[in-house]
């Protein structure tokens, strides 16, 4: 691919959404499994990101995400070198539709005849060749005025996604065709009905579109979601290295996709069949399917041995052996808190169950025990009557909030770096296996003043330890 197969600058844009729900007990709602390490050493956002961090292909991505992931998505930017993207910060979801309007409008300003090129956060692609030779295919449509979607060529009957049917080739634009038409999620035996007519492709969410002509058929087809994306742009700020929307006007958007709002109903909606190793890793089954299979078809994981068995998919997330002996097409995942037995037929429906432990109260469909924040994290490692242990890891230069607690007090002893604590008007040193009492109700702050993370063990104790018995004084991030 180069910039000679395209008239108009191609601008990424990444929507970072969803929970992820169907890859609990790894995706939480707080911590979804786009920033988690599934198909290679870095996140899956990571990944899409870097496939389309080329200057000489492509402008600066940009990413729209939730505002509660703002600061791990900055940190995942900065650990790839990308620190310069740009994050737009949505108040509420909205779908795909109101994100894409957002992201349309803000390329206008600087180029309104420039193609977007919209990618969901959480897909896998193997093959980066046949991805970029797709992309140029799509912006040759592109850029006549075709709305272009990626089809892509289906390897089996699977009733798990939507399907385009193609209709006759576009004039003048090898390998792009017509939209025939846009088809729901199939039952088995129409999948099957599909593949053999070769003309069906998966609906791959994946768009490449000129942004003046988008912004048009939005404005024709669904004016409200325009509406509100102006207004939520018009009356957003900036804070600190992201924008965030206006919260008011941006709820008012009709929450719709892409598909319903414009794709369906243009007449102006191409596809560009492709084969570029994708999945959309919605369910446990399909990172099987692109595992790395034993002589028994097992995918194994971390510390996973499958014995005896057939066509499972075990991962071990904390370090603790699991073993399989004598199972079939099985999924097993463990993390530091939850364990998940599946038969993988079964991997579509974890949601229920996600909502079942909900509604239960239970802490583990939202978060880990390990729990990021902008100037690192917090784990976990015990609790009981009226007392909790954390670890705590604060990044070099960075420091949390200035706090107190109306319900506990907290002894923090330093495993290693260097601490400057603020404590009352008392500001005090900490080194390696040093340590400091923080009264209850006092005001105080953690800092890294070094270079290296500071690691250290909280001990919290009082009539209660919730996260919400914090009072922020002054906070760095924006979040008094």
């Amino acid at each position: 691919m180069t910039n000679a197969s395209q008239n108009a600058r191609i601008h990424p844009v990444v929507l970072s959404g969803g929970a992820g729900v169907r890859l609990w007990p790894m995706s939480r709602e707080k911590y979804p499994k786009q920033f988690l390490s599934l198909c290679s050493e870095r996140s899956m956002l990571q990944d899409t990101v870097g496939r389309v961090a080329n200057p000489a292909l492509f402008a600066t991505p940009m990413v729209v995400c939730n505002q509660e992931h703002r600061f791990v998505i900055a940190e995942q930017m900065r650990q790839i070198g990308l620190a310069a993207t740009r994050i737009v910060l949505e108040p509420v979801g909205r779908n795909t539709a109101a994100a894409t309007a957002v992201a349309a409008l803000i390329v206008a300003e600087q180029d309104p005849d420039g193609l977007m090129l919209i990618l969901p956060a959480d897909h896998a692609i193997q093959d980066q060749d046949a991805f970029l030779q797709a992309i140029a295919t799509a912006a040759a449509a592109a850029g006549t005025g075709q709305l272009t979607t990626f089809g892509i060529v289906p390897t089996a009957p699977e009733t798990g996604y939507g399907y385009i049917r193609r209709g006759d080739a576009l004039p003048g634009q090898d390998g792009a065709y017509r939209v025939a038409a846009f088809v729901e999620k199939p039952a088995r035996e129409m999948a099957e009905r599909y593949i053999a007519e070769k003309n069906f492709f998966w609906n791959s969410g994946m768009f490449l579109l000129p942004v003046r002509r988008y912004l048009a058929e939005l404005e024709r087809w669904e004016p409200a979601v325009l509406e509100a994306a102006r207004a939520a742009l018009a009356k957003g700020r900036s804070d600190l290295d992201f924008f965030r929307l206006d919260e008011e006007a941006f709820a008012a958007a009709p929450s719709t996709s892409i598909d319903y709002a414009v794709m369906e109903r243009t007449d102006s909606a191409a596809v560009v069949p492709c084969s570029i190793g994708w999945t959309d890793v919605g369910a446990w089954s399909a990172l099987w399917d692109i595992g790395d299979k034993d002589e028994g078809g097992n995918v194994c994981q971390g510390d996973a041995v499958a014995w005896d068995s057939t066509g499972c998919y075990i991962r071990s997330e904390d370090g603790a052996l699991i073993a399989l002996l004598g199972m079939t097409d099985t999924v097993v995942v463990g993390t530091e808190d939850a364990i998940l037995v599946a038969a993988k037929d079964r991997a579509q429906d974890i949601k229920p169950l996600v909502e079942h432990l909900k509604k239960q109260g239970r802490s583990e469909p939202l978060l880990h025990r390990r729990v990021h924040r902008p100037w690192g994290f917090y784990q976990s490692l015990h609790s009981g009557d009226r007392f909790q242990v954390k670890r705590l890891t604060v990044a070099p230069g960075a420091r949390l909030s200035l706090q107190k607690h109306y319900h506990r007090a907290e002894h923090w002893v330093v495993v290693n770096g260097t601490a400057l604590v603020t404590r009352g008007d008392e500001q005090i040193l900490l080194q390696e296996n040093e340590s400091v009492y923080i009264p209850l109700g006092t005001a105080h702050r953690l800092e890294n003043p070094g270079k290296v993370p500071l690691n250290l063990i909280e001990v919290q104790s009082g009539s209660y330890l919730g996260e919400d018995d914090i009072v922020r004084l002054e906070d760095h991030y924006g979040r008094s």
